[in-house]
Order: C-alpha cells, then sequence, then structure tokens
C-alpha cells in the first residue's frame, strides 16, 4: 500500500548557497513528515554572507505551475518565502482566494541577513493588499517586524501588522540578547502565547525559513497553529545544534534527521 502524506505548496526563492529559501523549505517540511510542492519564485546570486541581487520568475509560469498542481494534487497548506516582485504575490494570491481556504504560513522575507535587499515598495505593498489578509500566521524577524509594523517596540510592530488583516503574528527573537530566545505569539483577538529556548549565540542561515517551513508542515497535518509552532521552533532549535559550516559568512541549520 503506498503511503500518504499531506502536502505543502511552499514558494519561495532559490538560495545557489543551499541555506536558505526553496531548499530549506524542501529540508524542514520533509523532515517533519510532509511532501513539499516546491515552485520557485525568484532566483538570487546569494551566499552564506548575503544577497548580490536577483530576477524574479515570470509571474505567468508560475501561475500554470499553481493550475497543473492543484488540478492534480491535494493541497493541505502553503508556504510562502521571498516572492520576487508583485505580479508573483497577485498570481498567488488569486490562486488562494479561488479555491477553499488553506492554512497559510507567510515569512515576510524582505531583506537577506547581511543586508541585501529582497522586497520592493511595490512587492510589499502587494503584499500588505492581497497576502497578508489571507494569512494564517506571519513570521518575520525582529528587523522586519519593525519595518513592516513601523515600530521599534516587538508588540506595537506586531499589533500594526495585525490590521493588514492576518490571523496572527510570529515574532521571533532570534536577533535578540538574552540567554534565552523568546518567539511571541501575537493573535488577532489581542491574545498571546510565548514560548523560550535557550539561546546558542550567533545567527544562522536560513533558521527563519526552517521555522515558517516547519509550521507549514504541522499545519498541513492537522496540527493546532500552536502545536505546529512549537513542534517547528524545536526542529530549529535541532537544527541549530547540528548546524554546519558551509562558506565564510553564517553557519547553517542541519535539517536532516538524526539517524
Amino acid at each position: 500500500m503506498l503511503a500518504e502524506k499531506p502536502h505543502v505548496l511552499v514558494i519561495s526563492g532559490l538560495d545557489p548557497s543551499g541555506g536558505a529559501g526553496i531548499q530549506a523549505d524542501i529540508q524542514a517540511i520533509t523532515a517533519l513528515g510532509a511532501h513539499p510542492l516546491p515552485i520557485i519564485s525568484c532566483l538570487t546570486v546569494q551566499d552564506t554572507i548575503n544577497v548580490h541581487g536577483a530576477e524574479p520568475v515570470s509571474a505567468e509560469l508560475i501561475r500554470k505551475q499553481l493550475q497543473c498542481l492543484a488540478a492534480d494534487i491535494p493541497i493541505h497548506a502553503v508556504k510562502t518565502g521571498a516572492l520576487g516582485d508583485a505580479t508573483v504575490v497577485r498570481e498567488l494570491s488569486a490562486f488562494l482566494r479561488q479555491r477553499e481556504r488553506l492554512p497559510l504560513v507567510v515569512d515576510p522575507v524582505i531583506k537577506a541577513a547581511g543586508g541585501g535587499d529582497l522586497a520592493d515598495e511595490t512587492l510589499l505593498s502587494a503584499m500588505f493588499s492581497e497576502l497578508f489578509p489571507l494569512a494564517d500566521v506571519l513570521t518575520p524577524n525582529g528587523p522586519e517586524l519593525q519595518q513592516l509594523g513601523e515600530h521599534e517596540q516587538e508588540a506595537d510592530a506586531a499589533r500594526n501588522l495585525l490590521k493588514s488583516g492576518c490571523n496572527a503574528v510570529l515574532a521571533t527573537g532570534g536577533h535578540g540578547t538574552g540567554h534565552h530566545i523568546e518567539n511571541i505569539l501575537y493573535r488577532a483577538d489581542g491574545s498571546t502565547e510565548n514560548w523560550q529556548l535557550k539561546r546558542v549565540g550567533g545567527e544562522y542561515h536560513g533558521s527563519g525559513c526552517t521555522l515558517a517551513a516547519g509550521i507549514s508542515a504541522g499545519l498541513a497535518a492537522g496540527q493546532s497553529l500552536e502545536e505546529a509552532i512549537e513542534r517547528a521552533q524545536n526542529f530549529v532549535a535541532a537544527s541549530i545544534q547540528r548546524a554546519q559550516k558551509v562558506g565564510a559568512g553564517q553557519p547553517v541549520p542541519n535539517r536532516e534527521q538524526p539517524r
């Protein structure tokens, strides 16, 4: 008898260093028991230090890929990363609106860890107006939350971002200081939930992608948002404990499940 797994449609950029982007998504989703359906949104010139350039994939090609997949394969959740340009956002949003609501995890990738830009104002505007209102959760890191939420204080920035219409914002604490990383879930109803994990120190290339992809795998399997977050962040922590040196920049989380 053939095995069946939940399927996660993942749309993200290609990082040729293999640390972040679509490869991180594929590895995390697979490790956590789901089957990824990967669509590349943009091609980047990137290493473990920074993004040095990016070009979006044709939105028409992405539209055809979405239609082709949906006609053949059940989709149980969707995860997005870097999206290339506003036309890609519009195609994806239109696709999602034509279907029964699917769990959607949006990792609003707007800058690389080294500071390189991955989103312009037109793309950001399209994300706010068309994609964020469909999201079950946004997973910005600290700098992304401050920029998108237009406030230096995390809670205020999260509340501002919730006004876009998303159901929840997971503010991740990997860029902070202290002995523990604190991740806080801010919900649209005003309630919050927080988790603390031991801080290893340093920053890791692709850790944010890994977290968001892990959450999407949990939602695809029918877990609650809180259950999916807890499992995903524990997976990220374990991947960082096993991190590997790939290039001269940030280490890369080892997303292989230990044998």
